[in-house]
């Protein structure tokens, strides 16, 4: 876990939550797939970033989640508490605005999960010609690297760099993106030259992070709602074996999920019930997809081709 995480109790949330009420200069509410996520915070940084990153709600809507986003000296570094009853969450310096999204996405993602059937994924979602495409892995397997690679060809749209929501109907699943902009490393250049323009006008912050508006590189019409999942990639590197394609089996893949809690650090509620809720959904995926599995050891220009025989059959 990149920071701690206390699961609370209402009248925690309720004591913290009066204990910090001065510091509280912005309240901002925002739609994440159709949950109002509310940010408090006195940090006029986070509220602007998450402006940026987020869709705009009716300040009137009832918020479904909370994240309070704020500062306290007697406090430890990147300190979570979540109250589950009424998904508050309270970031007490935390200082990577990363984390901030993606647990308000993880606060929206718990809503979800529980009252509407709907799961998330952490990963990179694309859209190949009509046919969806996942890509998942651990914290440096290369899935962004990867995704805004693929993004160079004008065949590929992109759903979500780094988090869907997701639904089954019938036989297959559907995936969502939920964020206007997205959030990218200063280095995006050095890799890939064709964002060079993008990576200049970006605001990065003391991580080497921006929240950029993908459109003005790529066109409005390669921002895609949502795809229909064909294929599963997931991405792992191991520098003592050599670049492979894998093909793999949904039983097999599934167990490599579940091991990994999904590759995703960000679940705020890992409980019995909720780990039954993400094996169904997961085996529900993987059936309904082709699944292969990648070793990223070459560079990423050989692992883009790799990549493109995958989700164009090339």
């Amino acid at each position: 876990m990149p920071y701690t995480l206390r699961l609370i109790s209402i009248e925690e949330k309720e004591d913290l939550a009066a204990r910090y009420a001065a510091q509280v200069r912005y309240e901002i509410k925002s739609d994440i797939y159709g949950c109002c996520i509310k940010l408090l915070t006195g940090d006029r940084s986070v509220k602007e970033r998450w402006e940026e990153n987020f869709f705009f709600i009716s300040q009137s809507i009832r918020s479904h989640g909370r994240l309070y986003v704020l500062r306290d000296p007697a406090a430890s570094k990147d300190t979570v508490f979540y109250d589950p009853a009424t998904r508050t969450a309270f970031l007490l310096n935390v200082t990577y605005y990363g984390w901030v999204k993606s647990l308000a996405l993880s606060v929206a993602g718990d809503t979800l999960e529980d009252e509407h059937g709907i799961a998330s994924i952490h990963g990179a979602c694309i859209d190949a010609d009509g046919r969806g495409c996942c890509i998942l892995g651990a914290s440096g397997a290369g899935k962004t690297t990867q995704t805004y690679g693929l993004l160079r060809d004008p065949r590929v749209r992109v759903v979500a760099d780094d988090w869907s929501f997701a639904r089954i109907f019938g036989d297959e699943v559907f995936a969502y993106g939920s964020e206007k902009n997205f959030y990218i490393r200063a280095d995006l250049a050095t890799i890939w030259p064709e964002y060079t323009d993008l990576v200049a006008r970006a605001d990065f912050d003391t991580e080497g992070r921006a929240v950029v508006d993908l459109r003005s590189v790529v066109g409005k019409g390669r921002i895609l709602p949502m795809t229909t999942i064909r294929t599963v990639v997931l991405l792992h590197r191991d520098p003592g074996e050599a670049q492979t394609v894998t093909a793999c089996s949904p039983g097999t893949a599934l167990d490599v999920l579940a091991a990994a809690g999904y590759y995703n650090p960000h679940l705020l509620v890992r409980t019995p019930f909720k780990e039954n809720l993400r094996r169904r959904f997961f085996a529900a995926l993987l059936g309904a997809a082709r699944v292969y599995v990648v070793n990223t050891t070459g560079t990423p220009e050989e692992t883009q081709g790799m990549l493109r025989g995958i989700v164009f059959g090339e």
